[in-house]
């Protein structure tokens, strides 16, 4: 990208529904410097034709399948998106429903759990891979993580880095390429935002065999560390997309 002088570098964000903001992800990338161009297609706004002139890309969650055009008809152009931004080397975040578009775009698989959805605070486990991550390098073994998802991704792209794992739910986090980072859980939700999901889709989660209301606790006992932990993932990836900008100026 060509910046503006004496602009904040731009970080274009893709939010699917209401209720799933950028929260404490959007949070700590504003403290670093980076402004937001948060776009709300299901509201009419439209995508822009491409990344060119975005520092980033942040595709976010939602309750649609990732190959659910009727429900996310501007699903084609995320994926444009997500093409061009690896043929520029433009940092991608893409978070649960992101992460899983993210992972079909470029050759992986995603499909409904079978034992039902993942909800709550779940413990994760670090793969030898994340040693020399640049953006989950730094999280913790057995580090606590909002989950609330009834796809998951069951088969990475080619060439795909598996970076964090669970004892239900096999990928985590992952990298394509050089500068992509999927995410399976969320790193933007705290425990308020988790106890909206819950009153919109407690009755499904339930119906599922899943306790919502237990799932809001674990996350709100959990809520200090998250906010440790994944707002420094969320620095580290920031750090990231100001130092592509330095290299561009």
């Amino acid at each position: 990208m060509t910046p503006i002088p004496g602009a904040a570098p731009s970080v274009l964000v893709i939010q699917h529904e209401d209720g799933t903001g950028p929260g404490l992800v959007g949070d700590r990338l504003r403290r670093a410097g980076l402004h937001l161009d948060v776009v709300h297609p299901w509201l009419g706004d439209r995508l822009p034709d491409s990344p060119h002139g975005h520092a980033g890309l942040v595709v976010l969650g939602g309750a649609a399948g990732c190959e659910d055009v009727a429900a996310m008809p501007w699903l084609p152009r995320v994926r444009e998106m997500l093409r061009a931004a690896s043929a520029e080397e433009i940092p991608v975040l893409g978070i649960c429903l992101g992460g899983q578009i993210l992972a079909h775009t470029f050759g992986g698989a995603v499909a409904p759990r079978p034992q039902g959805p993942e909800i709550g605070a779940v413990l994760l486990r670090r793969l030898p891979a994340a040693d020399a991550d640049p953006v989950l390098g730094a999280v913790p073994e057995g580090a606590a993580a909002a989950q609330w998802h009834w796809d998951e991704v069951v088969r990475l792209p080619p060439g795909a880095v598996p970076l964090l794992t669970g004892d239900d739910c096999p990928i985590q986090a992952f990298r394509v390429g050089s500068v992509a980072w999927g995410v399976q859980f969320h790193p933007e939700v705290l425990a308020d935002s988790l106890a909206e999901w819950a009153l919109a889709e407690g009755a499904e989660a339930r119906s599922a065999g899943a306790d919502p209301e237990a799932a809001v606790t674990a996350v709100r006992a959990a809520e200090p560390e998250l906010r440790t932990v994944w707002g420094a993932m969320a620095d580290a990836w920031g750090a990231l997309v100001l130092a592509g900008t330095r290299t561009a100026s």
